[in-house]
């Protein structure tokens, strides 16, 4: 367990202080007043994480987006002078300019990455100082996103803050936020596992030092297993790069939520007998593939990637979530037995990341380019990515890189096109051993701005936004028969249900763009009829369906629930599961279950009913009213199972499934209100 913490927090303990800076901040809307004469008012207690969007944003399109200022006062300890101090925000949304004592020390553009500053000789030791972070939200067309249409940019300090307090050699800290050690890993084998750490190390002493560059791996009972040390003569001028070598004979892999076997890498400076820094990242020792036709592969073995997709905000919070709330997702996923998680579109919370480490999800990570191009945000791509990838190098559970969703070229030489080989060129540099890929909305698979990237993802919402619910098959058989040595996965699919309307039909007589009826029964058909196509299929290599959870859309106005998008399998809020939740727990979860779904659709016009149930058990029955038990039939699959032509009595039906599995017996009950017009 004392591993996994320092994994969270990213940092080892030993040679540095890492002090959280989450308190004691005030905060306004609106730009800081120029004017000594004017009062200087308006200002609350806030403790970070924090947003000022966790309620506008929610209720529609006239959230508020521009400037707002964060300040905290700060006793410096006399102690830290000689010492070097940094400040790192894992996330200020979404432009944010940092001054210490009136003066400006950066300004980092983008909101879902950290930056870190060295304000070593901004502070005042031994007195106040007076820390203002400048943040804007407002959508621009050279920072990504850029713009709030698929999703809002919450505006404030939403990720927490840290105090770095290092000695004047030590691994760096502002190598754009990354942990300053980088593991990869090669000839990955029950065997041997091959293990390579570089290690950017600064020297602010005035002279070369002779120090010694430990690296050790531990299993999890704390055990040495590997260990290289290095005699370095480190140059004040520059980085000084530090490459070892370690071997980890017959090693426990990391094996996905079957086994997520961590060891810990540890990187120490040491100097004259002393430490003097130290940082510990997780090491899990696997091997990933993706086999055209065959599927995903992880050592060497076929692993059915069950994908869901997540955004990082909830209701009444915005994106300032606490890591016991991006737990609570977490279990929510793997309750319904997901195996994969694509995080969407944009990086996600440190925490989140440790924890899959350690929770066994293998994992997508993605920056910003969505919905839509500028021309003018390719610096700012570039920036994200080197940030995604060299902040997250270390994680295990990612196997790759997303580098756009649903932007186009109709040609190869223009801008985004041109620009998606320029990010997979930098993904590859940066990053050599993993996976990149490039999200397409269309079905087809020669788009000009996808083909640059390792994998091909594609969103498919057939029934939804076009075709029908059925169309899924012929797109995957057509693009197997024509395509079938390319890396495909289905990455975002599904429907929007709002769980207080339903139909007893699927009539689709709704307009998914504008319309406001967007009923459940039509979103659980959607999922158990695809889910039952795309599971034969291993050319799908893997699927995410879209989303885990209700998000806040500020500029729309559909489905009956203003600024909201309903394709999460479970409410904004986190209360309710829909139907669709359980099919998929059914399919994907092996823990047994049994659930009748249309519960919420219990006011019913005709007597003679389906009734459709999801189990994985081996039986199951259906009774009404303590009647005879009834026998189904196998529906999409055989975890979809059918009871026709069932019989409502007047006013309150109450309906039992039961399922046997091994002696064992579960129930699930519902109350259909059967109202005969008179």
């Amino acid at each position: 367990m004392l591993c996994v913490s320092l994994f969270l927090r990213g940092y080892a303990q030993e040679g540095r202080n890492v002090l959280p800076f989450n308190d004691g901040w005030s905060f306004r809307k609106g730009a800081l007043s120029t004017d000594k004469n004017q009062p200087d008012t308006g200002w609350m207690n806030v403790t970070v994480p924090h947003t000022w969007n966790n309620k506008d944003m929610q209720e529609g399109k006239n959230f508020y987006a521009g400037e707002a200022c964060y300040r905290k006062v700060f006793t410096v300890s006399p102690q830290w002078k000689g010492k070097r101090l940094f400040l790192r925000f894992e996330g200020v949304g979404s432009v944010a300019s940092l001054y210490v004592n009136n003066r400006l020390i950066g300004e980092h553009k983008g909101s879902y990455s950290a930056f870190c500053y060295e304000i070593t000789h901004s502070v005042k030791y031994g007195e106040e100082n007076t820390f203002v972070v400048k943040a804007n939200n407002s959508a621009r067309e050279d920072v990504l996103p850029i713009n709030h249409f698929l999703f809002g940019i919450f505006g404030g300090i939403y990720r927490p803050v840290s105090l770095i307090v290092t000695n004047d050699i030590n691994i760096t800290t502002t190598d754009y936020a990354s942990p300053g050690i980088y593991i990869r890993q090669g000839d990955v084998s029950a065997q041997r596992a091959a293990i390579n750490v570089t290690a950017k190390i600064e020297n602010k002493q005035l002279h070369h030092k002779d120090i010694t560059v430990q690296t050790v791996i531990k299993d999890r009972q704390g055990k040495q297993v590997a260990v290289n040390s290095k005699k370095v003569n480190v140059s004040p001028q520059g980085i000084n790069i530090i490459r070892q070598d370690l071997l980890v004979n017959q090693p426990h892999l990391w094996n996905g939520q079957k086994d997520p076997y961590l060891y810990s890498l540890t990187t120490t400076v040491i100097a004259d007998g002393k430490t003097l820094d130290a940082v510990t990242q997780p090491l899990g020792i696997r091997r990933f593939e993706v086999v055209p036709g065959k599927g995903f592969f992880l050592n060497g073995q076929s692993y059915v990637m069950h994908g869901v997709t997540r955004h990082q905000e909830w209701q009444d919070y915005g994106n300032a979530l606490s890591n016991a709330q991006h737990k609570a997702d977490l279990d929510l996923i793997k309750e319904i037995g997901a195996t994969a998680i694509r995080f969407a579109h944009y990086q996600q919370a440190e925490y989140l990341y440790s924890q899959c480490d350690s929770m066994g999800f293998v994992i997508w990570a993605e920056i910003p380019f969505v919905n839509n191009s500028s021309g003018k945000e390719g610096d700012n791509a570039k920036q994200q990515l080197t940030e995604l990838i060299r902040q997250n190098f270390n994680h295990p559970a990612i196997y790759v890189w997303g580098l756009h969703n649903e932007v186009y070229a109709k040609t190869p030489d223009e801008h985004v096109a041109v620009l998606t080989r320029q990010l997979n060129d930098l993904a590859k540099t940066e990053d050599p051993d993993r996976y990149t890929t490039a999200v397409s909305g269309y079905g087809e698979m020669d788009r000009p701005a996808n083909l640059a990237a390792d994998i091909q993802g594609m969103n498919r919402y057939y029934g939804w936004y076009e075709g029908k619910i059925e169309d899924i098959e012929g797109w995957v058989k057509g693009l197997e028969q024509k395509y079938p040595d390319y890396k495909l996965m289905l990455t975002e699919y599904g429907a929007d249900g709002n769980i207080n309307q339903h139909t007893d039909t699927l009539s689709t007589n709704f307009n998914p763009v504008n319309g406001q009826f967007f009923p459940e029964t039509y979103q659980t058909a959607t999922h158990v009829k695809q889910w039952a196509v795309i599971e034969q299929h291993p050319y799908i290599a893997a699927s995410y369906l879209w989303n885990t959870f209700e998000f806040a859309v500020p500029m729309w106005n559909r489905g009956g629930v203003n600024a909201r998008n309903l394709k999460g399998l479970i409410t904004y809020d986190r209360k309710q599961k829909k139907d669709a939740f359980f099919w998929y727990k059914a399919n994907w979860n092996p823990e047994p279950m049994i659930y009748i779904a249309e519960r919420r659709n219990n006011i019913r016009k005709q007597a003679k009913v389906q009734v459709e149930v999801f189990s994985n058990m081996e039986k199951v029955s259906l009774s009404v009213n303590n009647g005879k038990p009834l026998t189904g039939k196998q529906g999409a699959n055989k975890r979809d199972v059918l009871f026709e032509n069932v019989i409502l009595q007047p006013g309150a039906n109450t309906i039992i499934a039961t399922g046997v599995q091994n002696g064992k017996i579960l129930t699930d009950t519902i109350t259909w209100q059967l109202q005969v017009s008179e």
